[in-house]
């Protein structure tokens, strides 16, 4: 079969790739760029006007950078419909009275961020992929990917063959390409899993997230719209088995009893999942004809919410450099352009690495003088206007 020539594969269709597709439509416009997305998981029917909000969601925290980077993509206003803002962060250490809180007031913005649900940033980011001249191959796996001279050859499951100048793996690093490819990662598994789940609560919550750190690991609940919040409650691995085979009225008070009554009684809980955590990162992000993004380049602990912001600052960098290579008569996989985009993500990656291990490693030693440094901290990160500005700022992507 002769190959169709595309000048940018994007493998994985989620909320990574879909965005990227999104973000090209001005270079498809404006410079004829052929791009195809390919998708393993058949999409659900209906589109926007179809979705139904369930109980069960997983949702992720948007920071106000990104929101910017939504709007720029023209998705936002469509995103909006379901998102909650932040309008407090609530850090403390549990067995301490230390605390900071983050108010997007104080900031002069209209949210710190926003919670939305995972299925309807999907939805919204495929509706806006329908509007895009671009191939869509979905369901559709990667069979094979070949390097050749100008790029990659890829066999498709759905019987296509593409010749990609630059190809991008978004799959989230679950389809072994990234290993297929010969592309190593470094890990530091943190001996922690998480658990994840929706809780009703008795009390508004009036947009506030909490980010409370215990002797197991961290807890946090993120805010939801309605009585609702979002629970990521991390446990030293292999005492989530436990926790898991609770009733969920037992889950419920073993919860209260580790988080108080801030937002008063949890009332119901949904389906739990569990996932073990560890810090990832693909040693070559780049290679001639290749780029990775998102959770195939790196995976963080969810303890400061940054692995889908870090990604979609990927994205937006990927098309700055995209579009500097076009304007100098460079193909999409010319690894000049690839170098550029690098450069751009090394320092912003390294940064965010940095904050979100600090954090782990720093609440999770266990030494009464610590506790008491860091309870000290808190209170003093409350009391100091600029330097609390500045953590907010950073945590809302607006600075790197």
């Amino acid at each position: 079969m002769t190959a169709r020539h595309v000048d940018i594969a994007i493998i994985g269709g989620g909320l990574v790739g879909a965005s990227l597709g999104c973000a090209l439509a001005p270079l498809i416009r404006r410079s004829g760029l052929n791009v195809a997305v390919i998708e393993a998981a058949a999409l659900p029917s209906g589109g926007i006007e179809g979705y139904q909000p369930s109980f069960d969601a997983r949702a992720s925290a948007i920071a106000q950078g990104s929101r910017v980077h939504f709007q720029t993509l023209g998705v936002w206003p469509a995103l909006a419909r379901e998102a909650q803002p932040i309008a407090t962060i609530h850090v403390s250490e549990r067995g301490r009275l230390g605390a900071t809180r983050l108010n997007a007031a104080e900031l002069g913005v209209e949210a710190l961020g926003y919670v939305m649900p995972n299925a309807w940033m999907g939805r919204v980011l495929h509706a806006r992929l329908a509007e895009i001249d671009l191939a869509w191959h979905c369901p559709a796996r990667v069979e094979s990917i070949a390097p050749q001279a100008g790029g990659h050859r890829l066999a498709l499951s759905d019987g296509h063959e593409l010749q990609a100048g630059l190809t991008v793996l978004a799959d989230g690093g679950r389809s072994g390409l990234k290993e297929r490819l010969g592309i190593a990662s470094r890990e530091s598994a943190y001996r922690q899993t998480a658990l994840i789940a929706n809780l009703e609560v008795s009390r508004p919550h009036h947009g506030t997230a909490f980010e409370r750190f215990t002797a197991d690991g961290p807890l946090a609940l993120l805010p939801l719209t309605g009585n609702r919040m979002e629970l990521v409650w991390t446990h030293v691995a292999g005492a989530e088995h436990e926790t898991l085979a609770l009733s969920d009225g037992d889950f419920l008070a073993r919860l209260q009893g580790m988080f108080g009554e801030r937002v008063g009684r949890f009332k119901r809980v949904g389906q739990r999942h569990v996932y073990p955590l560890s810090l990832v990162t693909a040693e070559e992000p780049v290679r001639p004809g290749l780029a990775v993004l998102g959770n195939a380049a790196h995976a963080l602990h969810p303890v400061a919410g940054q692995g889908f912001n870090l990604a979609l600052r990927g994205v937006m960098d990927l098309i700055a450099a995209l579009e500097q290579g076009l304007a100098e008569g460079r193909a999409a996989g010319d690894m000049a352009v690839l170098s550029a985009f690098e450069a751009r993500r090394a320092h912003d990656r390294h940064n965010v690495i940095r904050f979100s291990d600090g954090l782990i490693r720093l609440f999770g030693v266990s030494h009464p003088l610590l506790s008491h440094a860091r309870a000290a901290g808190l209170v003093g990160l409350n009391l100091a206007g600029p330097l609390r500005r500045a953590l907010a700022r950073r945590a809302m992507g607006l600075e790197r």
